[in-house]
């Protein structure tokens, strides 16, 4: 079935289709689409979930973490503030090592106070444990949702998937919704083997002597390091079952490009359209979009990027006193890389400021014509 939907409901079909077990809601804009619409689903029965509403999205966090441990599939939503609250519960679900899948829906944190776009939200997440990815379009939104459950599930850790405020979540765009049998062959029942069961008893997050505690966070990192494979399998499985390919990174016009402009999420979309525009002019330049924040895939971000003289970097986001988030994880990438190219970070579009072709191109034309990268350029 192919329809015109925002962003929110991409989600929420996607939460339906992977048969979503326990709900827990707290609103907040711009995501509160997501469980309005998943309210209605288990309402009218097409989803059989039991839906919490609960006060707080500490306590939609928490809710979750408890549902999971049961052995059930579980979901939440949430933005910004919101997600600045549930900060201390990511640790405890990571660390807890249960596959929750929540989606975080893009939006600049106060003050001042702001409800549109940037991704500083998620990414001060960014050392949680949790498994991140950041898509372009609504459609993508309901294919990642889907892909999220998969991979969680068999590595046992949560995942986030994000898109930006009012730009995907508000905005409609047509959007094939596959149909549940096609779904269900591509996300099996969920199977825990690590549950609460009386007749099994285990204890769940208890106190850990640190003979064992670094144990712990070893296996996480080994996982984390696995689920590089397992997202990227995962998304050949998902081409296989709907038609529709993603990879951990995707590359446009890179093989013969000198310079590559990199980007993340919906500011993708422009940046298409801009380096058209510049290949159609004679300038040898390629995008990079990632895709997989964390685990951060750097030995691919190295084989695109490798031997090519500059990779721009647009950041929607900042880390104060360093810079843009990506720009620095792909430094760190290519640090040891012996043909590595200069790295132009720039940041642009935070709050919410549009983020157009043109904006872009001009971006590219300016680092085109310096001969080394500023330590900082924000583009006001």
């Amino acid at each position: 079935m192919r329809k015109v939907i925002m962003g929110n409901h991409a989600a929420s079909h996607a939460v339906r289709l992977a048969r979503a077990q326990v709900i827990a809601a707290y609103p907040i804009t711009p995501q509160t689409q997501i469980v309005e619409e998943l309210s209605e689903m288990c309402a009218s029965g097409q989803l059989a979930a039991k839906f919490l509403k609960v006060e707080s999205e500490h306590s939609a966090m928490a809710s979750i973490i408890a549902a999971s441990s049961t052995g059930v599939r579980t979901f939440t939503a949430t933005s910004s503030q919101g997600l600045a609250l549930m900060h201390e519960l990511l640790h405890w679900a990571s660390g807890a090592r249960l596959p929750l899948v929540m989606v975080n829906v893009n939006r600049a944190l106060a003050a001042g106070w702001n409800i549109w776009t940037e991704q500083t939200d998620s990414l001060a997440q960014r050392d949680t444990g949790w498994c991140q990815l950041y898509v372009e379009d609504n459609q993508e939104v309901l294919d990642t949702v889907l892909q999220a459950y998969r991979v969680a599930e068999q590595i046992a850790l949560p995942v986030m998937v994000c898109y930006d405020a009012f730009i995907l979540s508000h905005t409609y765009e047509p959007v094939d919704i596959p149909d549940q049998d096609r779904v269900d062959a591509f996300l099996p029942v969920f199977s825990p083997t690590r549950l609460l069961d009386p007749l099994n008893p285990c204890s769940f997050s208890a106190l850990v002597q640190p003979e064992h505690y670094m144990e712990m966070r070893y296996r996480i990192q080994q996982s984390m390091d696995e689920a590089i494979g397992v997202f990227r399998t995962a998304g050949e499985e998902l081409h296989r079952h709907f038609g529709r390919r993603y990879g951990n990174l995707e590359t446009v016009a890179t093989d013969d490009a000198e310079v590559v402009l990199v980007t993340a999420a919906s500011m993708t979309g422009p940046a298409r359209l801009a380096v058209r525009k510049l290949r159609a002019e004679g300038v040898p330049i390629g995008l990079l979009k990632v895709r997989l924040f964390r685990p951060f895939p750097t030995a691919e971000v190295r084989a695109a990027l490798a031997g090519k003289k500059k990779a721009i970097i647009v950041d929607r986001n900042i880390s104060f006193g360093k810079g843009g988030i990506f720009a620095d994880e792909i430094r760190a990438a290519m640090s040891n890389v012996d043909e590595r190219p200069k790295i132009f970070g720039y940041v642009a579009g935070l709050g919410g400021r549009d983020i157009t072709p043109a904006f872009l191109e001009a971006i590219a034309r300016e680092a085109l014509e310096k001969e080394d990268p500023p330590e900082l350029e924000m583009k006001l």
